[in-house]
């Protein structure tokens, strides 16, 4: 198992959160100390030249010591471990989202929208409230061109409503559109690229086999709509229960995408270890697209609140071959999984294609019309020669 803490519970230098404190005020008593046993030597010796410039080198020493400690400690941004094998992790704040959201708005510096409903708070970031019909998201502005990555998000759903009498849930994006909205969790169908919802609502009659809360994946090519009356079954990679509604700890979802591995875990137990939910080989998606995440209500209503995006750059060694098998693709796609095939549209014309295309028209019928003329002329003549 991981530990768990949503990006925030380690240093960028691996140190666990809870002990990085304890260790600042350590590092801070021990100068504070060595200070004063230097000036109680002074006190016991008579102080002379040569021992008061002693004394300023030994405390100027001790002091440059331990601010490289605190600044090599405090350091956020170096890289962190990430289990075993050579995986590093470094945040990257361009893809990245905490409290107190100065980085969320509509100006030209920023790097998050809102849409719809979606409101920011101090402590949160609101998509919907639990009212009925409303819809919300949050999309980063700057394309994401990473190879290897992960996403941890902190979010919490919550409302008045009881058992199968709430809803909708929400999803987590990286997709080639962004600020689209419409009726998949408050994006747009026939998406292209890679969606994570958390659907609290059941909407199969029949159904089961699960349990609501679930939790699946989706990767589209925007050949496929989200079927809603089957909950997403037809399309979705893979899936799990995920009781996350109305909790009073913090609830976590961590999507990790290395060497096409898709990989889905979740800390919503309150022991701050990651669960497995979905494990999918073979997941083709290209770089260059954006990371959101929206919601939606209909009849029933939650809050669907966002405290948390965190990105990591993930940096892994790869062989030769893999290196060959890992190219960049244009579509997202799934190993052993039958897309249909996307015809791309054409190309528009440009304004010089398009002005010769009208000029030579126009030559061809001009021509044509001459060509009528004296063929007709030509036709009358004999006609004339054969009556006379």
């Amino acid at each position: 198992m991981l530990t768990c803490g949503g990006g925030a519970s380690r240093t960028a230098n691996g140190i666990p959160g809870r002990w990085f404190p304890g260790l600042m005020a350590w590092a801070t008593g021990r100068a504070f100390n060595e200070g004063k046993a230097v000036g109680k030597m002074a006190a016991a010796v008579r102080p002379s030249g040569w021992w008061q410039r002693w004394r300023r080198r030994l405390s100027a020493r001790n002091g440059s010591r331990m601010l490289f400690l605190l600044l090599l400690l405090g350091s956020g941004q170096g890289p962190r471990p990430v289990g075993a094998g050579q995986t590093f992790e470094y945040l990257k704040r361009e893809h990245s989202l905490s409290k107190p959201y100065q980085g969320v708005g509509t100006g030209s510096s920023s790097l998050w929208n809102l849409m719809g409903n979606a409101m920011v708070m101090t402590q949160y970031i609101r998509l919907t409230p639990d009212m009925q019909s409303k819809q919300g998201a949050l999309w980063n502005r700057v394309p994401c061109f990473l190879r290897d990555w992960e996403l941890q998000v902190h979010f919490k759903i919550h409302g008045q409503g009881k058992k199968n009498l709430h809803g909708d849930g929400l999803a987590i994006w990286y997709t080639k559109d962004r600020m689209q909205p419409g009726p998949v969790f408050g994006n747009m169908d026939k998406f292209v690229g890679l969606g994570v919802f958390v659907d609290t609502y059941p909407n199969e009659e029949k159904q089961q086999e699960r349990v609501f809360p679930y939790i699946s994946a989706m990767v589209n090519n925007g050949s496929l709509s989200y079927d809603h009356e089957r909950d997403g079954r037809p399309t979705e990679l893979g899936g799990c229960t995920a009781i996350v509604r109305n909790l009073h700890y913090d609830t976590f979802l961590v999507i990790r995408y290395v060497k096409r591995h898709l990989t889905i875990m979740m800390d919503i137990d309150g022991k701050h270890e990651w669960r497995d939910c979905i494990e999918v080989p073979g997941v083709r998606l290209p770089r260059g697209y954006y990371f959101g995440t929206s919601s939606i209500t209909g009849d029933l209503s939650d809050n669907h609140d966002v405290i948390s995006l965190k990105l990591f750059e993930l940096t892994v060694e790869r062989t030769p071959e893999e290196e060959k098998l890992h190219r960049d693709v244009f579509l997202p796609s799934v190993d052993n999984m039958k897309l249909p095939e996307v015809t791309a549209p054409l190309p528009p014309l440009s304004g010089l294609a398009l002005f010769l295309i009208v000029f030579f028209s126009l030559v061809f019928s001009v021509f044509a019309i001459v060509i009528g003329i004296i063929l007709y002329n030509k036709w009358q003549e004999q006609s004339r020669k054969r009556f006379y």
